[in-house]
């Protein structure tokens, strides 16, 4: 097989909102090679993916995505590794190339597995997918009142697990963060699993981070997501030494394998949240949960957006049976949840399963994407290098 066509579609809410939801929009990506087609989804700025895509060549080491793909052999988990390596080599200098071929790259594996009618996670070098304890991921609401209810929503519905982030934390007073945390706690009852996401707020603030610490362990809370930058390594090694039982998580920055890696040796993460759409795909993940299993770091997906993206991020790590978390979009938006069939819904233990089926396991809905595609054109010294194409 060789990879024939690469499309892109640009689905959106009607309306984009000034919030921490990137469930609003999604760039979902459709791979063919000889009559075999696969899916995957960009975890990005969906107009500028495509952009990485088709731009034109602006020096050797900053090519288009699309001149490194299109033609290339994908027989093997190794043609797909080749891939990414010589995306990251004559795209060095496309800062968004890491994303765009993220998409591409898990619809490869789709391919792929779909073609040998095998599960992507066997074609990864596991037995079988452990199941995933699921964390209904939401954020803070405006006033613990509201964290309050979002929170017994998610237990209402069977979650043992809740994450609240972003939002008013870290924006006001420390009582004021303290109110939201034991809200939370309250809603999610005195045996659930409560995690916190501080959405990078305090950026490479180490005391101010570290005054949240009592505020977490008062309540339980089992981990305290990105409190600073993505890069910010020496921020997360200066608080992690004075985080105690509350461990740190973070990675869902990572644009590539190295950065998770800093994160686990010099970060000092507890956690380890790579998201597909982001890192590379699902082969850069599988590397970074490897490399986590062997130091003792959990490793977790990071997934806020459809089922498409949940199936991916959960392969690399389906066979870790004690890395068991999971994140699981608990409200997306309709555009989410409505452009495919298929949906990793919880079941009666509140566990979440992969597909056993071939590549991802995914089916598609075209006519729900129909309802959220934007027209698009690129178009640049007269002539168009990018049009959407028909589903």
């Amino acid at each position: 097989m060789s990879i024939d066509a690469v499309d892109f579609f640009y689905l959106s809410m009607p309306k984009v909102e000034d919030i921490g939801d990137g469930s609003q929009d999604a760039l979902v990506v459709r791979v063919s090679a000889d009559g075999v087609e696969g899916w995957g989804e960009c975890e990005a700025s969906p107009l500028v993916s495509i952009a990485a895509f088709v731009t034109p060549m602006s020096h050797g080491a900053c090519k288009p995505v699309r001149d490194v793909v299109l033609g290339k052999p994908i027989e093997s988990a190794a043609d797909i590794a080749a891939i990414h390596a010589a995306v990251e080599m004559e795209c060095m200098d496309l800062l968004q190339a890491a994303h765009t071929f993220s998409g591409i790259e898990m619809a490869l594996w789709d391919v792929l597995g779909r073609k040998r009618n095998a599960p992507v996670y066997e074609l990864l070098g596991y037995d079988k997918a452990h199941p995933k304890l699921p964390y209904a991921s939401q954020l803070f609401g405006d006033t613990p009142a509201e964290t309050l209810a979002g929170c017994r929503r998610a237990r209402e519905a069977g979650y043992r697990a809740v994450k609240c982030g972003w939002g008013p934390f870290g924006r006001g007073t420390l009582a004021e963060d303290r109110d939201h945390l034991q809200a939370a706690r309250e809603g999610i009852g005195p045996e659930g699993t409560l995690l916190i996401d501080a959405g990078q707020i305090f950026r490479e603030d180490v005391e101010a981070a570290a005054l949240r610490i009592p505020l977490l362990e008062e309540v339980n809370t089992v981990w305290f997501e990105e409190p600073f930058l993505g890069g910010a390594y020496g921020a997360y090694a200066g608080l992690a030494a004075k985080s105690g039982k509350v461990k740190l998580a973070g990675g869902e920055a990572s644009h590539n394998f190295h950065m998770a890696q800093q994160l686990i040796d010099y970060g000092k993460v507890g956690f380890i949240q790579i998201d597909c759409g982001r890192i590379g795909g699902i082969g850069p993940a599988k590397r970074a949960a490897d490399y986590a299993a062997a130091r003792g770091v959990t490793y977790v997906n990071h997934t806020f957006t459809s089922h498409l993206a949940l199936c991916a991020s959960l392969q690399p790590y389906a066979g870790l049976e004690s890395h068991r978390i999971c994140e699981y979009p608990f409200a997306p938006k309709s555009v989410a949840w409505d452009m495919s069939e298929t949906h990793l819904t919880p079941d009666g233990d509140g566990l979440v399963h992969l597909p056993a089926a071939p590549g991802l396991g995914i089916t598609m809905n075209p006519a729900g994407m129909r309802k959220y595609m934007v027209d698009i054109e690129i178009s640049a010294h007269g002539k168009a290098l990018y049009r959407s194409p028909k589903l």
